[in-house]
Protein backbone atom coordinates (compact mmCIF):
# COMPACT_ATOMS: atom_id res chain seq x y z
CA UNK A 1 0.00 0.00 0.00
CA UNK A 2 1.31 3.52 -0.79
CA UNK A 3 2.23 5.95 1.95
CA UNK A 4 -0.08 8.70 3.15
CA UNK A 5 1.85 11.98 2.84
CA UNK A 6 -0.93 14.39 3.88
CA UNK A 7 -4.09 13.75 5.84
CA UNK A 8 -6.73 16.44 6.40
CA UNK A 9 -9.35 15.50 8.97
CA UNK A 10 -12.23 17.20 10.76
CA UNK A 11 -12.05 16.34 14.46
CA UNK A 12 -14.75 16.80 17.06
CA UNK A 13 -13.05 17.36 20.43
CA UNK A 14 -14.02 18.47 23.92
CA UNK A 15 -12.69 21.82 25.20
CA UNK A 16 -10.21 19.91 27.39
CA UNK A 17 -7.48 19.24 26.55
CA UNK A 18 -6.93 22.61 24.83
CA UNK A 19 -6.32 22.62 21.07
CA UNK A 20 -2.61 23.40 21.59
CA UNK A 21 -2.08 20.32 23.76
CA UNK A 22 -4.27 18.20 21.48
CA UNK A 23 -2.21 19.18 18.41
CA UNK A 24 1.04 18.53 20.28
CA UNK A 25 -0.14 15.01 21.12
CA UNK A 26 -0.92 14.33 17.46
CA UNK A 27 2.47 15.75 16.39
CA UNK A 28 4.28 13.30 18.68
CA UNK A 29 3.16 10.29 16.64
CA UNK A 30 6.18 8.57 15.07
CA UNK A 31 4.81 8.92 11.53
CA UNK A 32 4.03 12.65 11.80
CA UNK A 33 6.46 15.35 10.59
CA UNK A 34 4.10 18.31 11.05
CA UNK A 35 0.59 19.29 12.17
CA UNK A 36 -1.59 22.31 11.52
CA UNK A 37 -4.73 22.70 13.67
CA UNK A 38 -7.45 25.28 12.94
CA UNK A 39 -10.58 25.72 15.05
CA UNK A 40 -13.52 25.71 12.65
CA UNK A 41 -16.47 25.84 15.03
CA UNK A 42 -16.87 26.27 18.75
CA UNK A 43 -19.88 25.63 20.95
CA UNK A 44 -20.47 25.19 24.68
CA UNK A 45 -19.26 21.60 24.90
CA UNK A 46 -17.15 20.74 21.84
CA UNK A 47 -14.94 22.15 19.12
CA UNK A 48 -14.58 21.21 15.46
CA UNK A 49 -10.91 21.37 14.55
CA UNK A 50 -9.40 20.89 11.09
CA UNK A 51 -6.12 18.99 11.32
CA UNK A 52 -3.66 18.92 8.43
CA UNK A 53 -1.08 16.23 9.14
CA UNK A 54 2.00 15.53 7.03
CA UNK A 55 4.77 12.96 7.14
CA UNK A 56 6.66 10.45 5.01
CA UNK A 57 4.17 7.70 5.85
CA UNK A 58 1.36 8.91 8.13
CA UNK A 59 -0.26 6.05 10.05
CA UNK A 60 -4.00 6.77 10.10
CA UNK A 61 -4.73 4.20 12.82
CA UNK A 62 -2.11 5.73 15.14
CA UNK A 63 -3.55 9.23 14.60
CA UNK A 64 -7.07 7.95 15.23
CA UNK A 65 -5.96 6.26 18.48
CA UNK A 66 -4.27 9.44 19.76
CA UNK A 67 -7.38 11.50 18.99
CA UNK A 68 -9.72 9.00 20.66
CA UNK A 69 -7.46 8.69 23.73
CA UNK A 70 -7.63 12.48 24.11
CA UNK A 71 -11.45 12.36 24.04
CA UNK A 72 -11.97 13.34 20.40
CA UNK A 73 -13.32 11.61 17.32
CA UNK A 74 -12.64 11.91 13.61
CA UNK A 75 -15.75 13.46 12.09
CA UNK A 76 -14.57 13.17 8.47
CA UNK A 77 -11.53 12.61 6.29
CA UNK A 78 -11.47 15.65 4.00
CA UNK A 79 -8.28 15.13 1.99
CA UNK A 80 -5.61 12.48 1.51
CA UNK A 81 -2.38 12.77 -0.47
CA UNK A 82 -0.62 9.49 -1.23
CA UNK A 83 2.40 8.43 -3.24
CA UNK A 84 6.00 9.51 -3.63
CA UNK A 85 5.19 13.22 -3.21
CA UNK A 86 2.28 15.56 -2.50
CA UNK A 87 0.39 16.79 -5.56
CA UNK A 88 -1.12 20.22 -4.95
CA UNK A 89 -4.66 20.80 -6.22
CA UNK A 90 -4.78 22.48 -9.61
CA UNK A 91 -7.32 25.30 -10.03
CA UNK A 92 -10.32 24.55 -12.21
CA UNK A 93 -13.07 26.82 -13.58
CA UNK A 94 -15.36 25.70 -10.72
CA UNK A 95 -12.93 27.20 -8.18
Amino acid sequence: MTQIRRLVIDVLKPHEPPTLEFAQQVSEADSVAGVNASVIELDREVQNVKFTIEGESVEYEAIEAIIENAGGSIHSVDQIACGEYIVEDAPTPQD
